[in-house]
């Protein structure tokens, strides 16, 4: 049984999608008490982000490492493994049955939390025709968060777009983890199943991971603040 959410905070992960440790930790520096969260992908961990990683959950930050690992099955136990020793309280697989039981296998009976990501963001019918893909997003998606269930997964990545049927399929126990967020009124970018945060939270999310609408804000706190704020709201709403 999961352990409910009370702190609008918790549920916002900031994604620090930025070149450098300096430019991340000048960015933890301005969000100070406002976020208690935050995701390291590619573009920061190949830059020494996992050092970052360490001392952000030291200081009693939550962290997500966003590698989505998909390899051989000892490679991907293995890579989990290394994971769950940092500390991290997310790590994300992609949804493919033999990656999903090998990440359940690496990370044994530590604290860390496996996402299974299932169709990404930036991908639509197009996108999954042009890739091989027989099935489009709906039924994809679909099978891929039944396979995680069955294999032990702790929750999914999905689009806010497709939340609802996916917690219809996870049950109430497990995580959502939405990116493609975008407060009213932002820019899109590339991604192309978007929702605001009021409405991610209302189709069934539990965390909102949210970057480039806090990361190049003006004021990157109150950028937080305000998304936390919607989220409150759907929260009431409930």
């Amino acid at each position: 049984m999961s352990v409910p959410i009370t702190d609008p905070r918790d549920r916002l992960i900031v994604a620090l999608d930025l070149p450098s440790v300096g430019a991340a930790e000048s960015l933890v520096a301005q969000l100070g008490d406002a976020v208690t969260f935050y995701k390291i992908g590619y573009e920061l961990g190949f830059a020494g982000g996992l050092g970052l990683a360490r001392e952000l959950i030291a200081d009693g930050r939550k962290v997500f490492i966003d590698f989505k690992l998909h390899d051989i099955g000892n490679t991907v136990a293995r890579g989990i493994a290394s994971l769950a020793a940092l500390g991290a309280s997310f790590a994300t697989v992609h949804a493919y049955p033999q990656t999903l039981r090998a990440a359940v296998e690496g990370r044994g009976d530590s604290a860390l939390r496996l996402l299974a990501v299932t169709v990404l963001t930036s991908y639509d019918e197009a996108d999954l025709r042009a890739a091989g893909y027989g099935a489009g997003v709906e039924e994809t998606v679909a099978r891929r968060v039944v396979q995680a269930r069955e294999a032990g997964i702790d929750g999914i990545v999905c689009a806010p777009t497709d939340a609802t049927r996916v917690r219809t399929l996870l049950g109430p126990d497990r995580a959502i983890v939405t990116p493609g967020v975008r407060p009213e009124g932002a820019a899109t970018g590339d991604q192309k199943r978007v929702a605001t945060p009021f409405a991610a939270i209302r189709a069934g999310a539990d965390h909102l991971v949210v970057g480039r609408p806090i990361v190049a804000a003006p004021d990157p706190a109150a950028a937080a603040r305000a998304v936390q704020a919607e989220i409150a709201a759907a929260l009431a709403a409930s």
